[in-house]
């Protein structure tokens, strides 16, 4: 790995993306990565093939070539001038990490609840998360948005930056196209049960390592924040296996952990009651309280990885010189 991609380039997107956030005036790839699954599905799903060969068949098309045209981006902007490779690859990285846009959303679900502005707040938590919100309770509100910040900081945080430390913008975009794919398609409902099956499968794997880590880094965070960084270690190791996903289940529980607080639990998806196991069982019940928790959680997790890949990457850098 370039030293510059540690040395600046992954410091900047990180800072970018702490001004920035996501604003809806400027054009944003992981928008145009959705309108592409979404033009492209018809074409794969009426290939004379099983569901399930065809959805493969989608998947990795568009990966391979998410990240094929992000590197043949990212070359030209070298050929240009270096300055404009760099700038292409801050700008492309600050688009695959999320930090701002998860806790202004969570944070604007907490100021509807300080309110008592219920119906916006189950407005607000909607578009974060993926459950029925119209029978929630305040509590309940709370609980998704903790739960939707802690799986997030791996999809939004951890995971984006770890694929760039290993391949550059190039596989951090390809990565931004697994995790898209896995929320589109990656159902296991009559639709996308076979047809999204690759998908999700792929997504798990992506996902595997950087969930680990995210419960060393919540840990360190967690000591640092609530002293209870052992009992955000143990917490998640403990209970993040018991979780229906392979993966969400550590973050979570980490913060179960962390916030001291029970998550989890049965939840309403289009209208199902889907069964899931509480995390964090014998802590105490949620309230609004926790999401502020859970936002400075999240940053300061986010920020400690960050420093932790440009050390590791500098180090790296100048042992193979």
């Amino acid at each position: 790995m370039e030293l510059s991609i540690a040395g600046y380039i992954l410091p900047a997107a990180f800072i970018l993306d702490l001004v920035l956030g996501d604003p809806i005036i400027l054009p944003h790839p992981i928008r145009w990565l959705g309108r592409v699954i979404t033009a492209g599905e018809p074409f794969f799903r009426n290939l004379n093939l099983r569901l399930s060969i065809s959805g493969a068949i989608f998947a990795v098309s568009l990966i391979a070539g998410t990240w094929t045209l992000t590197f043949v981006l990212i070359k030209t902007a070298q050929c240009i001038h270096p300055l404009v490779k760099a700038g292409a690859e801050i700008l492309i990285l600050y688009y695959c990490i999320s930090i701002r846009s998860l806790e202004s959303s969570a944070m604007a679900v907490f100021r509807a609840l300080s309110q008592t502005r219920l119906d916006d707040a189950k407005a607000k938590v909607s578009l974060i998360v993926g459950r029925d919100v119209e029978n929630l309770n305040p509590d309940g509100i709370s609980r998704a948005t903790v739960e939707t910040v802690g799986e997030n900081l791996v999809d939004g945080v951890i995971s984006p930056l770890f694929y760039a430390a290993m391949g550059g913008a190039p596989l951090a975009m390809a990565y931004k196209m697994i995790n898209t794919l896995d929320s589109m398609i990656g159902y296991k409902n009559d639709k996308y049960q076979d047809f999204g099956k690759v998908a999700a499968r792929i997504d798990d794997i992506a996902n595997f390592i950087p969930a680990r880590i995210s419960i060393l880094v919540i840990s360190v965070a967690a000591k640092i924040l609530t002293g209870h960084g052992a009992r955000t270690f143990q917490t998640a190791l403990t209970e993040g296996v018991n979780h229906t996903s392979p993966n969400a289940g550590y973050s979570e529980a980490a913060f179960a952990g962390a916030l001291g607080v029970r998550l989890g639990g049965p939840n309403y998806y289009h209208g199902r009651l889907v069964s899931k196991p509480y995390l964090g069982v014998p802590f105490k019940q949620i309230n609004r309280n926790h999401i502020k928790k859970a936002c400075d959680l999240m940053m300061l997790s986010a920020l400690i990885w960050m420093v932790v890949l440009v050390i590791i990457l500098c180090f790296l850098s100048i042992l193979i010189r």
